[in-house]
């Protein structure tokens, strides 16, 4: 059964009837947001059941739409938290892929300035590895990023898409070897992004971003995760009640082949490996839970089908 992210918006009349049909259809609410009296639910449903769910929402006034970002975690890596390059960019970048329903965080490394001494440490390369994909925000020199990029990329497992302020032509020209995804146009300014050619560079990260995931699914569609980690979110959900008392955004994070759960390792792992998916299978016969570089919390990864021979 293929999942397909899409997003709805709609009022609060009603919409407890809008959960139960979602989950009637087998679907998954990943993020709820309520803002005054609307409703955002960024959903994961069967591909098939689309069209059924947008006539069943038609006359609640809901909207319905097809959003590729959700269920994502997105890195978005700077080369330090001076001001030098922690521009409105970097934020602007991150809260434009949280409206397109991915979950961003900003990475500050510790030592990525300068062309002689920048550098990634262990602990920000495991850290860049647990997300979906990795934005590097770099600056306009083309000189500076070509010296510096190939030290702050190493160890980096995950996809990269790199941005700068040089044309995508010359990123892709002095990039060896190459990354994912390139968007030019998007370097260090000192201003909001309000024009209309600043929300125009904005736009072309977005699509680049939504061409990366796009491919990655369809990788992981040859050999799929063993489980849904959107199944799992529904189970820690019900059966860990620990985790509504997580304030933090996002308690549980869902990525494309796992989840980010904000709950104490030590605690609560063993709880997480013994929940049982279905007869006799738990997560830890499809998963592994491991501790996160992120505080103290705990990153479930996924095996893919080849490994476990085993589909829930």
């Amino acid at each position: 059964m293929i999942l397909v992210p899409i997003t709805y918006k709609g009022g609060v009349y009603r919409l407890d009837e809008i959960v139960d049909y979602i989950e009637d259809l087998g679907g998954y609410i990943v993020q709820r947001h309520n803002i005054a009296n609307e409703v955002v639910l960024q959903v994961l449903m069967p591909q098939d059941d689309i069209e059924r769910f947008k006539e069943f929402s038609h006359p609640l006034a809901g909207e319905v739409q097809t959003s590729p970002l959700v269920g994502t975690e997105i890195a978005v890596i700077i080369p330090s938290l001076e001001i030098h390059h922690l521009p409105h960019s970097a934020c602007d970048v991150a809260e434009y892929l949280r409206s397109y329903g991915s979950k961003s965080n900003i990475l500050g490394m510790a030592r990525g300035f300068g062309k002689r001494i920048s550098q990634i440490n262990d602990e920000e390369r495991d850290l860049i590895n647990e997300h979906d994909v990795a934005i590097y925000l770099l600056g306009n020199f083309a000189t500076c990023i070509e010296k510096k990029f190939p030290k702050l990329r190493r160890g980096v497992m995950v996809p990269i898409i790199l941005t700068g302020g040089t044309s995508r032509e010359q990123l892709e020209k002095q990039t060896d070897p190459p990354v994912e995804g390139y968007v030019g146009g998007i370097g260090r300014f000192m201003h909001r992004t309000q024009t209309e050619v600043d929300i125009h560079r904005l736009d072309l990260l977005i699509d680049e971003v939504m061409r990366v995931i796009s491919e990655k699914r369809k990788r992981l569609s040859h050999d799929p995760p063993s489980a849904s980690p959107a199944r799992i979110q529904d189970m820690i959900k019900q059966e860990i009640p620990e985790i509504e008392h997580v304030y933090s955004p996002s308690p549980i994070t869902v990525q494309l082949t796992g989840l980010r759960v904000k709950l104490d390792y030590e605690r609560y792992a063993q709880r997480i490996r013994d929940l049982v998916i279905d007869g006799e299978i738990t997560v830890g016969d499809v998963a592994n839970v491991l501790p996160s570089r992120m505080r103290n919390y705990i990153l479930i990864r996924i095996r893919p089908f080849s490994e476990t021979n085993i589909v829930v």
